[in-house]
């Protein structure tokens, strides 16, 4: 019998719903009107967004915590702007990590005239939040297929303070290939999130936005149970408790 780690799943069905006529965001998390008792953040991962925006609409929000935030166009394009002068168009095939504090406002915004959008919002609280640079990661899921590909990474840094960080990766695969994640900083935490098709990861079965929280592993291994699956892993920071 194998052994599975602590994890939590959080499953698509049971996932809020904010919506209006030009607009929709599925909630992994409590998020705006969306409360849920079982739905509270996954150590310092307190949003993962979903959203649906139509042609020529925006949204704007306001950052509650010092936080690394990362936007990832999954079809079409969208454009971004912060109230810290940060700004940018993004591309399906880009990741934009913004490193933000505490009472930034964030807009995000259709380019086009009629499509539609669909991109994931992800914010990482993070207390030891250092002043950098935005970061534009850019990855080919079809030119490199059946891997794990950096989706984000943090900067390098020159302080001897060692600081939890997340990390980011994501894969595209056909049925039946195998992939395992080995985490970069030991005692972060570790979340797979399925964009695409099915997927067994660390032994639990997932279905398309599923996400799962796992604890206390040094690697995870997944495998595509359906042709062109598309996982996302997130490894985290712990929450410090006193």
């Amino acid at each position: 019998m194998i052994a599975q780690s602590a994890g939590k799943i959080f499953l698509a069905e049971e996932r809020g719903c904010n919506e209006l006529d030009w607009f929709r965001s599925f909630n992994t998390f409590n998020f705006g009107n969306f409360y849920n008792e079982n739905k509270h953040p996954f150590e310092s991962l307190y949003v993962l967004n979903e959203d649906t925006l139509a042609g020529n609409r925006k949204i704007s929000m306001l950052v509650e915590n010092d936080s690394c935030i990362i936007l990832i166009p999954v079809v079409g394009a969208i454009s971004f702007k912060d109230s810290a002068g940060n700004s940018g168009l993004l591309q399906a095939g880009q990741a934009q990590v913004l490193n933000v504090y505490e009472g930034t406002t964030l807009e995000i915004s259709n380019p086009y005239e009629e499509e539609l959008v669909n991109f994931l919002q992800i914010w990482i609280k993070t207390p030891d939040l250092q002043n950098t640079v935005p970061q534009l990661f850019e990855f080919d899921l079809d030119r490199n297929p059946n891997q794990l590909l950096t989706l984000f990474a943090p900067q390098k840094k020159t302080s001897l303070k060692t600081v939890q960080q997340p990390y980011g990766v994501i894969g595209k695969f056909s049925g039946r290939s195998e992939a395992v994640y080995k985490t970069a900083q030991p005692g972060n935490a570790l979340f797979a999130y399925v964009i695409e098709g099915n997927a067994e990861v660390q032994y639990r079965l997932m279905n398309p936005r599923d996400g799962l929280g796992l604890w206390d592993l040094q690697e995870l291994e997944l495998e595509a149970l359906s042709e062109n699956a598309i996982v996302l892993i997130l490894e985290i920071p712990v929450v410090k408790t006193v």
